[in-house]
C-alpha cells in the first residue's frame, strides 16, 4: 500500500515544515548551549529534530554495521576519521545521530555562514577549511589531525559536495591527508536513499528507507601511498552501496 504521504502535496509539506522548524531548533540550540553547552545541546536537539522530520516525511531511518566495529572504535577510546558518500542534505544531522559516539564535521568555511545551518554547525565544534586558499586549508587539516590525535571523531564527505546523479563522485584528498597525518583508522560508511528522498537541488520530501551502512575500519598506517589508501576507501564504500 502506498504511503500517504507519497505525493507531491505532502512533499512540500514536508519540505515546508523542515523551512519553518529549523530556524526554531536552531534557537533552542543556542539556548541549550547556555545551560549544558554547544556540543551538548547540539546532540540533543538535533537528532530530536530529524527524528521529528523523518515521521512527518514518512522516512524510515536504519543503521546496520556499527555493532561489527572494533570495540575500541564504538566505546570512543580509538579515534577515527568517518567518511562517507554524500546523497542529500539530510546526510549531515542524520550521520551524526547514526554515530553514537561524539564526532564533529570537517566542512567547506562557506557553510560556516549559512544562516542557522552554519551557526548549528559551528555549536557543534565543525571544523571549517577554507579551499580557496592552499595554504591556510592545510594549516586547517594539520590542526585537525591534532585533534584527532587527541582523540576526537571526525566526520567528512570525501566527494566534497553532494551527488547530482546518485553515483558516487571523485574523492577530494584532503581527508586522506588529516587521516595519514593522524594515524587514525577510517571508518567507510555508505548512505543508501537519500538520493531518492530529497537529491540536491530538490523542493520535495519523498518517503522512503534511508539506511546508513558502516564497513570495517580501514588502518591508515598500513599505507604509505595517499592515492592508494584513497583507492581502497572509495572502493569500500562503493561495495557498501551495493
Amino acid at each position: 500500500m502506498a504511503d500517504w504521504r507519497d505525493n507531491w502535496g505532502w512533499g512540500a509539506i514536508g519540505f515546508i515544515w523542515a523551512i519553518l522548524t529549523i530556524p526554531a531548533v536552531v534557537v533552542l540550540i543556542l539556548l541549550g548551549a547556555c545551560l549544558v553547552g554547544p556540543r551538548r545541546s547540539f546532540w540533543f536537539f538535533g537528532p530530536w529534530w530529524h527524528r521529528q522530520f523523518f515521521f512527518v516525511c514518512g522516512i524510515e531511518g536504519r543503521v546496520t554495521g556499527w555493532e561489527e566495529l572494533p570495540e575500541a572504535i564504538r566505546n570512543g577510546a580509538q579515534p577515527a576519521v568517518f567518511m562517507s558518500n554524500h546523497q542529500s542534505q539530510l546526510d549531515p544531522p542524520y550521520l551524526l545521530g547514526a554515530i553514537p559516539v561524539h564526532a564533529v564535521y570537517i566542512a567547506k568555511k562557506e557553510l560556516k555562514w549559512v544562516p542557522f545551518i552554519g551557526w548549528a554547525a559551528a555549536a557543534a565544534g565543525a571544523i571549517f577549511i577554507d579551499r580557496s586558499n592552499r595554504e591556510r586549508a592545510v594549516a586547517s587539516l594539520h590542526d585537525a589531525a591534532m585533534k584527532v590525535r587527541g582523540g576526537r571523531n571526525v566526520v567528512i564527505f570525501p566527494e566534497g559536495t553532494r551527488t547530482r546523479t546518485g553515483e558516487l563522485l571523485p574523492f577530494k584528498k584532503g581527508g586522506f591527508n588529516l587521516a595519514m597525518d593522524a594515524g587514525v583508522p577510517i571508518v567507510p560508511i555508505a548512505i543508501q536513499g537519500g538520493f531518492r528522498i530529497l537529491p540536491k537541488g530538490g523542493r520535495r520530501v519523498r518517503p522512503g528507507l534511508y539506511e546508513v551502512r558502516f564497513g570495517q575500519p580501514v588502518d591508515t598506517v598500513a599505507f604509505t601511498n595517499r592515492d592508494a589508501l584513497m583507492a581502497e576507501v572509495q572502493g569500500r564504500i562503493q561495495s557498501l552501496m551495493g
